[in-house]
């Protein structure tokens, strides 16, 4: 797990970004039992969508978009965030110089068990590969989305680190990406995510939950999954379609 200690001072630092570049050492913590919570959820990404579809919450994104890497996978953590951009000189000059920006394995270092990481990444090329999705795993990390390229899905499978992205490729991101901060606000399709964000992905999709409101979308989720619940039993049960029931 990563250097913290239990008075929550912060970890020695890895150096692949500067301090100033870490907008937050240490992402806000959410309220005890409400990862739980939607953990209980079945079809979580689903029904989460509809209650933010309700309350007039943005953030929910199809799997046809951040495509799953493992079957049957689902998971729930609040997020810690990664900005990357590329750099600026040609990839031939900074592989010759072995100039390496990347700095996802500074945000292991700060992820809490059951955290997962979002980075807001670069398309066509890997912002994350096996050795960083192993490092995340023994770091007890849920999983990560990234917008943007991953590779080493082999590797990711193996180690059974779940993994949400737009694109795989073989094409390094070590020689052509920066990261320019951590634990800022980041944009996923669009979608605001800030540190501490809950974060649910299933084989359906994935929902970024402001924190401020996890806990009034969580009670709301609760009751319409209870809902389709028993409306799967009148189905079973063999109720007539016309007599299921349709409100919640």
């Amino acid at each position: 797990m990563n250097d913290m200690t239990a008075e929550g001072m912060a970890p020695k630092l890895t150096g692949k970004i500067s301090r100033d570049r870490i907008r937050l050492l240490r992402t806000p913590r959410p309220p005890e039992g409400l990862i739980e919570g939607f953990k209980r959820i079945p079809d979580a990404s689903s029904v989460v969508s509809d209650v933010m579809d309700e309350l007039g919450i943005t953030g929910a994104i199809g799997a046809s978009f951040l495509k799953p890497t493992l079957p049957n996978a689902s998971i729930v953590g609040p997020a810690i965030t990664v900005r990357n951009i590329m750099q600026r000189e040609h990839v031939y000059e900074t592989a010759r110089e072995h100039v390496n920006r990347m700095a996802e394995f500074e945000a292991h270092n700060l992820a809490f068990p059951g955290d997962i990481v979002v980075i807001d990444g670069v398309a066509g090329i890997s912002n994350m590969g096996g050795i960083s999705a192993q490092t995340g795993k023994r770091q007890g990390e849920a999983g990560a989305i990234v917008s943007g390229g991953v590779r080493d899905i082999g590797h990711s499978r193996r180690v059974d680190y779940p993994l949400w992205a737009t694109e795989i490729t073989p094409v390094t991101g070590k020689w052509r990406i920066e990261t320019v901060e951590i634990n800022g606000d980041i944009q996923i399709a669009g979608i605001r995510v800030s540190p501490g964000d809950i974060v649910v992905a299933d084989e359906t999709g994935v929902c970024f939950i402001p924190i401020a409101r996890a806990a009034e979308v969580l009670e709301r989720a609760l009751k319409k999954a209870k809902f389709e619940e028993e409306k799967c039993s009148a189905i079973d049960a063999g109720t007539s379609v016309a007599d299921l029931p349709s409100k919640e």
